[in-house]
């Protein structure tokens, strides 16, 4: 949650957003108004909440990175995305885990990697919109975390000094590299492996970053947050393309007579979705997020030691050298506008148990859900919203804004027919394929 000297933005946002569906609640206990066919005939209060879900804007700029936006930057970027001499033992790539034809993630409860991580891979869909990174949002940008996967000892395992010794040995990652950069720093000198380890000072790797010069570790710094700028230049070209929903809504902002875009059952879904079920108060806009952490109330997983979420990733977040307030940032001022997110950020017990809240968009295509995949299915995930099992949550205290929903099976149906229409097409080669050559080719004029 973000904490200033006035009311925190999520609290601002539940209290408008359950003013506003208080009435539609009351409206719902109401015989519904329908069209001949069955849909909703909905209401100019809920057509306001609809067209607020739907078009897709642009990803925001990240001013952070000036090259966020270079196509040579994203087509070095992919290149490296899908390169396995990024990681220790050469067989993982940042696509093991967030695989194009799996909706950008594996397919498998928990993130495997050099071990099996205590957490679900998130999707890419969308991740330039994201305001925070990782479940527990310990990052910033796009850029500052794609360098942690490529360290974790549970994932690729590389370090950034081993990162620049592969970038020496290879002729292709070095010509990547200085088309956009310049020349490569100097690995003279540098032991094979080495990063900082804040969490261990004793650790082997922090030992031997510790032999390194100032300069060296300035230089080596750069080096691994020029690879994390173009990686995400890559990243946010991930984009889902219009979905059933999104001309449904067009239909509807053109005032179009019964849209055929959205099935009857979808319909009923989007009407449960804005109203009775709540969903909105969390999944708002156009991304279906509120890019901000809640407490859900999980109870604890039967395998797994209990995770603090945002209540750790808080304290991560603010000493990471790689965030907007950092050295590494292209940012011309610490007091740029992109930072006020950061000033006045404090850790409290409320953010305890608390996760990044999901985008719905193409929701369908990338289970297992929820931080630690322990459901399979969104039918389950509706399930669990719809019951809310009598059990304490693994940490924290639940919301009160999530009540059960007490859903009949129907409309269970109706929601999983919504939530398939926010499917838009796959990615295409531009996107799910490794190019040939580290540096774009130009045609000959």
């Amino acid at each position: 949650m973000l904490r200033s000297k006035c009311l925190p933005v999520k609290s601002l946002t539940l209290l408008g957003w359950a003013a506003l569906l208080s009435g539609l609640a009351l409206a719902a206990c109401r015989p519904a108004n329908v069209q001949s066919d069955g849909a909703p005939a909905f209401s100019a209060q809920e057509k306001t909440l609809i067209l607020s879900l739907s078009p897709r804007p642009r990803p925001p700029e990240n001013p952070g990175n000036s090259l966020a936006d270079s196509a040579n930057a994203a087509h070095f970027g992919r290149y490296l995305f899908y390169d396995t001499r990024l990681s220790l033992k050469g067989d993982q790539s940042c696509a093991s885990c967030h695989h194009p034809g799996l909706g950008w993630s594996d397919g498998k409860p928990l993130a495997v990697g050099l071990k099996t991580t205590s957490r679900n891979s998130p999707t890419l869909w969308n991740v330039a919109y994201q305001r925070w990174l990782f479940w527990d949002g310990r990052t910033d940008s796009l850029w500052a975390q794609s360098v942690q996967p490529l360290e974790s000892l549970n994932e690729m395992g590389m370090s950034r000094v081993g990162l620049l010794h592969s970038f020496h040995k290879h002729p292709e990652l070095r010509r990547g590299y200085e088309a956009l950069f310049g020349p490569l720093p100097s690995n003279a000198g540098l032991p094979a492996q080495a990063r900082p380890v804040p969490e261990d000072p004793k650790h082997p790797l922090q030992q031997s970053w510790n032999q390194l010069s100032p300069q060296q570790q300035l230089a080596v710094n750069r080096f691994v947050s020029q690879l994390g700028k173009s990686l995400e230049a890559f990243e946010r070209q991930i984009v889902s393309g219009e979905s059933p929903f999104d001309r449904f809504v067009a239909d509807l902002r053109a005032n179009k007579p019964a849209s055929k875009e959205l099935s009857v059952e979808a319909q009923k879904g989007l009407r449960l979705f804005i109203g009775r079920a709540q969903c909105i108060l969390c999944h708002t806009g156009p991304l279906l997020n509120d890019r901000e952490f809640h407490n859900i109330g999980l109870p604890k997983h039967p395998h797994l030691p209990v995770d603090q979420g945002r209540y750790a990733g808080l304290p991560k977040l603010l000493a990471d050298p790689f965030n907007g307030l950092g050295p590494f940032s292209d940012l011309p001022s610490r007091e740029h506008e992109w930072n006020d997110k950061l000033h006045y950020l404090s850790r409290q017990a409320s953010n305890k148990g608390e996760f990044k809240t999901p985008g719905l968009r193409e929701i369908t295509r990338t289970g297992p859900y929820m931080h630690d995949g322990r459901f399979k299915s969104l039918e389950e995930v509706l399930l669990f919203y719809s019951q809310l099992p009598n059990q304490p949550p693994a940490t924290g205290r639940r919301e009160d804004t999530i009540p059960p929903l007490e859903l009949k099976p129907e409309e269970l149906t109706y929601l999983l027919a919504f939530l398939k229409a926010l499917e838009g097409p796959q990615a295409g080669p531009e996107l799910s394929q490794k190019p040939k050559d580290p540096v774009v080719q130009r045609s000959p004029s």
